[in-house]
C-alpha cells in the first residue's frame, strides 16, 4: 500500500513536519471509492491539522454536485465513472439498473453519509508549498497563479499539458493519466490511472529533492 511506503520513507528520513498532498479523484472506476474517501476521512483524523490536505477533483466536483440534489450532474458522473462510486456505498446494483435518475439521487443520497459529504466539501483548489504548486488538473499557462479559474484548476487538460514553457513555479497535478510519472521542466503528472493500471504514484520533496514512491500492487478488478 502507497501509505505504508510514506510512513516508512517518512519515518527513514528522520524527524521533519511532513504534509501529505493529495491530488484529487480519490472516487469514480475504482470498486471501493467509499472505503477509499473513510480512510483518506480517517487518517486526516489521526494526523496533527494542516498536515494531511486534498484537493478537490473535477470527479468529487460532480459527485457533490448531483448530491446537492442535481440530476443533470448524476447523469454525468454515471458517464464518468461515477458506477462503481454509487455502488460502491451500497446501491444495489438492481436499483442502479433499473431505477430512473431521481429514484437512484434519492437512494445515493440516503447512503452518503453526511461526514463523507463534509470532508469532501472542505479539500482545497490549490497549495502552494516552496518551489511547487500542487492542484488537480493543471494551471492556465500565462494567468498569474492569484487569478486562476477554479474550472482550470478542475479541469484544464490540452491548454496546460500541450504548453512548454515556464510557469511562475512548478506544476504538480494528476486528472491525465500516463503510463510512467510525467516529469517535465516545469510540471510533474503523477496520475499513472491505478483504477486500469494498479499503478499508485506519488513523489516526496525536500528542498531541491525529489523521490518517486509507487505501488503496482493496486487491486483492480
Amino acid at each position: 500500500m502507497l501509505l505504508d511506503q510514506i510512513a516508512r520513507d517518512d519515518a527513514e528520513r528522520g524527524d521533519a513536519e511532513t504534509m501529505l498532498i493529495f491530488l484529487g479523484d480519490l472516487i469514480d472506476r475504482g470498486p471501493e471509492s467509499a472505503q477509499v474517501v473513510e480512510r483518506l476521512r480517517q487518517l486526516a483524523e489521526t494526523r496533527p491539522a494542516q498536515s494531511t490536505r486534498f484537493l478537490l477533483g473535477n470527479h468529487e466536483e460532480v459527485f457533490l454536485a448531483a448530491l446537492a440534489g442535481s440530476v443533470k450532474a448524476l447523469k454525468f458522473f454515471n458517464r464518468i465513472g461515477g458506477r462503481e462510486t454509487i455502488l460502491s456505498y451500497g446501491v444495489p446494483e438492481a436499483l442502479y439498473r433499473n431505477a430512473d435518475y431521481e429514484e437512484l439521487l434519492e437512494e445515493l443520497q440516503a447512503k452518503v453519509p453526511a461526514e463523507h459529504i463534509r470532508f469532501l466539501q472542505g479539500f482545497e483548489d490549490l497549495i502552494l508549498a516552496g518551489d511547487y504548486v500542487f492542484v488537480h488538473a493543471g494551471i492556465r499557462p500565462g494567468t498569474p497563479l492569484t487569478h486562476q479559474r477554479v474550472s482550470d484548476l478542475r479541469w484544464i487538460r490540452e491548454e496546460f499539458m500541450g504548453f512548454t514553457g515556464a510557469h511562475e513555479k512548478i506544476v504538480v497535478h494528476g486528472h491525465t493519466i500516463t503510463d510512467e510519472v510525467d516529469v517535465q521542466a516545469w510540471r510533474i503528472g503523477l496520475d499513472t490511472g491505478a483504477f486500469a493500471s494498479g499503478k499508485l504514484s506519488g513523489m516526496g520533496f525536500e528542498g531541491n529533492q525529489r523521490w518517486l514512491l509507487q505501488a503496482d500492487s493496486v487491486t483492480v478488478s
